[in-house]
């Protein structure tokens, strides 16, 4: 595919995404890709991560399996995006794919869901809506907590859901989002430092670091320069405490949008953190307010809508340019 039909292709696909986002009905009648990829990986994880299995065998079945999954998407996407490139619209259907990868509205609806229920004073259905995109204990938090995770996992998300998603696609097309969105799903499952899948995941886990490494400082960025075109918030902020916190986030990639945020909205996020039965000693990123409300959901979503608008017309006046 050319470098103008790559751009064309990912900006009708980020407009799509927008449009429609995960359309309810069709993945009430078949699975999302995501899902059908997760499968695959956990029935890998129950075939090949078994506990008689030594560590050094665990490492190198990982490795296999991250080649596997990297290799069989990019062959699944090579295959898939030559059949369109015979059709006269088939980059209108390959924007359509490329589309379900990405989780720009899904992700702004999931948070606005917690913002609507903490601005009815519902604190429990404040927790569930949250919990349902972080992966911490959420039971126990108060007021401020939801709002600092909500805002946490729209900050990280924007990342890992839609601009590392969007940087892959416009490299390597269709079968670079494929092997994206396979490896960063493995992490999500099996890429934790937990005795089960410490040395099974490392592979998928340092993979995925290395994928988001451009896209998670990009991100930052983006919600920067969302926050200078909004009015009330501190794009200097945002990139002092980039400059000063990012680095000291556990996660080598995530502290760079989260302290992004935490910046231009003049609060503190990231912190300790209950996973589990385990609580992690995370660094603060931010040092604004710890008593975040749920305006301040309001105005990251904000921040957000225009970092995307930012990412989109970006990405179309490329295409001008190359055309």
């Amino acid at each position: 595919m050319l470098p103008l039909e790559i751009f064309a292709v990912v900006t009708l696909a980020l407009l799509l995404d927008v449009a429609i986002g995960d359309p309810k009905r069709l993945y009430a009648l078949v699975p999302h890709p995501v899902v059908l990829i997760g499968r695959i990986i956990g029935a890998m994880d129950e075939v090949l991560n078994r506990d008689e299995i030594k560590s050094r065998l665990k490492k190198m079945l990982g490795i296999l399996l991250v080649i596997s999954l990297c290799s069989g998407m990019a062959i699944i996407g090579i295959l898939i995006s030559g059949a369109l490139a015979e059709h006269y619209w088939g980059w209108v259907a390959e924007a359509f794919v490329i589309s379900m990868f990405l989780a720009g509205k899904s992700l702004a609806d999931h948070v606005a869901a917690v913002r609507y229920a903490l601005v009815n004073e519902d604190l429990e259905e404040g927790r569930v809506a949250v919990s349902a995109i972080v992966g911490r204990d959420t039971e126990a938090l108060d007021e401020a907590g939801v709002v600092r995770a909500a805002i946490e996992s729209l900050a990280e998300n924007f990342s890992d859901g839609v601009v590392a998603p969007v940087f892959w696609a416009l490299l390597f097309g269709l079968p670079g989002i494929l092997v994206y969105k396979a490896i960063n799903t493995a992490d999500s499952m099996i890429g934790h430092k937990t005795e089960k899948h410490r040395d099974f995941g490392w592979a998928a886990a340092r993979l995925d670091d290395l994928l988001n490494l451009i896209p998670a400082r990009i991100s930052g960025f983006l919600i920067v320069a969302g926050a200078a075109l909004s009015r009330g918030l501190s794009a200097t902020g945002g990139i002092r405490t980039i400059i000063r916190d990012a680095r000291h986030h556990r996660s080598p990639n995530a502290g760079y949008p989260e302290a992004a945020m935490a910046g231009v909205l003049g609060v503190r996020l990231a912190g300790p953190r209950q996973y589990g039965d385990e609580m992690i000693e995370d660094a603060w990123m931010g040092d604004g307010r710890e008593e975040a409300t749920p305006d301040d959901i309001g105005q990251a979503l904000r921040v957000y809508w225009v970092a995307l608008a930012i990412l989109a017309l970006d990405c179309g006046a490329l295409s001008g340019l190359l055309l």
